[in-house]
């Protein structure tokens, strides 16, 4: 039997003290679904490998040498690239700039776990909430599914069963059965688990 393979959340760390950094990584080591990919200590060279590596999550530092964290926010948005930022800072001041600047979040340094854990848990459940929006259109695009068949999606992206998805469109189990076998075949898939990964294919 083949192991499920888990996207881990790729993340990239930004601080100019390297102390910092060293105990953010070590942080982040401790929570299964990231992946630190990147620690830069200078804004330049994390615009840089914000651009090459398309990281999901960015810990950011707001006070640096030539370049503040909301300039790194806003030379990477320029680019077009979206990615989620996380400030991190021990000047709790910047708070409200930081909101207005579209960070995600906002953690004060020293860093509590719990804290941090958090913050990624609110990231993973924002993306669910994107995915059920965006995967069914996507799909229906791609695959020629029919608006039935996208309901039926939305359904068991949620988690429901195919008898609690037949008592809530008022259709027979088997019925729903069928519609899923016909939606796998035409995305040429073998279970509706794997609908997750293909968005991330084609966000």
């Amino acid at each position: 039997m083949m192991k499920q393979v888990i996207n881990k959340i790729k993340c990239v760390v930004i601080d100019d003290e390297k102390e910092a950094c060293d105990r953010l990584e070590a942080l982040l080591g401790k929570i299964s679904s990231l992946d630190l990919i990147a620690k830069e200590t200078n804004a330049d060279s994390g615009i840089k490998t914000i651009i090459e590596l398309s990281p999901e999550i960015v810990f950011l530092d707001v006070e640096m040498p030539n370049k503040s964290g909301f300039d790194v926010v806003r030379e990477v948005h320029e680019t077009g690239l979206q990615p989620t930022f996380i400030f991190v800072t021990g000047y709790n001041q910047y708070a409200i700039k930081a909101i207005r600047n579209a960070a995600f979040d906002y953690l004060l340094k020293p860093i509590d776990i719990d804290e941090l854990k958090e913050a990624v848990n609110r990231f993973v459940r924002t993306q669910k909430e994107k995915q059920k929006i965006l995967l069914p259109a996507k799909l229906k695009s791609l695959y020629k599914l029919t608006d039935r068949e996208i309901e039926i999606i939305k359904l068991l992206l949620e988690g429901k069963s195919s008898q609690q998805i037949a008592a809530k469109l008022f259709i027979s189990k088997h019925t729903v059965d069928t519609h899923r076998r016909n939606i796998l075949k035409k995305i040429n898939i073998k279970s509706t688990t794997e609908l997750i990964p293909i968005l991330r294919n084609h966000s």
